[in-house]
């Protein structure tokens, strides 16, 4: 194999500074976005929850915050979360490895999301944002280009979905909030809604009997298409391992799976490496 010319590479470095400075650009504006939600949205004096506080809602999920270790800890006010990830872009395809933070706000619900991962040498980022009942998803390759760019009302639906799904499976303390309704279905299944402005999704939550919320599935969440329409379709994403992590048992394993009608497609597993609440910055 010959050995690179210098012209070629000066190139090759020349190349790398821009594409480390388009990734380093790519974060600033998340972390741009996040500072603003923490100058908006500080952290007030805690509230402790008690059994007294979570009365009103089905036996289920009473059970769900009792069996977490929720009772006699601060209602969060925000969380910070970790992943590793396997992602698949099509049934039988091999993963791609990614890494993932997000950081929730509850005051006003928000969520900023920011996905690193690489393909055959390439590296990608997903950017999720949601605030202000407006949300936004891009993908970039390389960070040098958009291979996905997309906003408006479906896609804010999709992701007042996903901050639902955040709430329930990492922050059953938030559940007595008043924005969420109920309806019991049966000693191990409950119907929650949430209503965030114009947008009102719903989802169902299956539980065990050791009170371990295994599943949740929701019919208002749309899937991304080749073409880069969105196309609804039952969303479910099963979850397990609870582990104690300062007191409170998470679920640390998790998939997500779209029901479609010619067969499930699980396109990602993740593995939960951090949790913490009510973070200050």
């Amino acid at each position: 194999m010959k050995s690179l010319s210098k012209t070629s590479k000066t190139w090759v470095f020349i190349m790398s500074i821009f594409i480390l400075n388009a990734c380093s650009s790519a974060e600033k504006t998340a972390q741009s976005k996040l500072a603003e939600e923490f100058a908006s949205q500080p952290l007030q004096p805690e509230t402790i929850l008690t059994l007294e506080d979570i009365a009103h809602l089905p036996k289920p999920v009473q059970a769900y915050l009792t069996y977490t270790g929720a009772i006699g800890k601060a209602i969060p006010q925000n969380v910070r979360i970790e992943f590793e990830a396997d992602m698949f872009n099509k049934p039988g395809d091999s993963p791609m490895k990614a890494t993932s933070t997000q950081t929730n706000f509850f005051g006003s619900f928000s969520r900023i999301f920011l996905m690193k991962a690489s393909k055959m040498g390439l590296p990608f980022q997903a950017r999720h944002i949601y605030s202000n009942q407006q949300a936004t998803f891009i993908v970039r390759v390389a960070s040098l280009f958009n291979v996905v760019d997309i906003s408006g009302e479906e896609l804010t639906r999709a992701e007042t979905v996903t901050v639902l799904n955040d709430l329930c499976l990492f922050v059953p303390g938030i559940l007595v909030d008043k924005r969420f309704t109920w309806r019991e279905i049966d000693s191990l299944t409950t119907e929650i809604s949430l209503t965030n402005g114009a947008y009102s999704v719903s989802a169902l939550l299956f539980f065990n009997t050791k009170g371990e919320l295994i599943s949740f599935v929701s019919d208002d969440r749309s899937a991304l298409q080749d073409d880069g329409s969105l196309k609804k379709a039952r969303w479910t994403t099963p979850v397990g391992n609870y582990k104690d992590i300062d007191g409170r048992k998470i679920p640390t394993y998790g998939e997500a799976i779209w029901n479609y009608p010619e067969g499930d497609f699980t396109y990602g597993k993740f593995k939960l490496k951090s949790i913490v609440y009510n973070i200050s910055k």
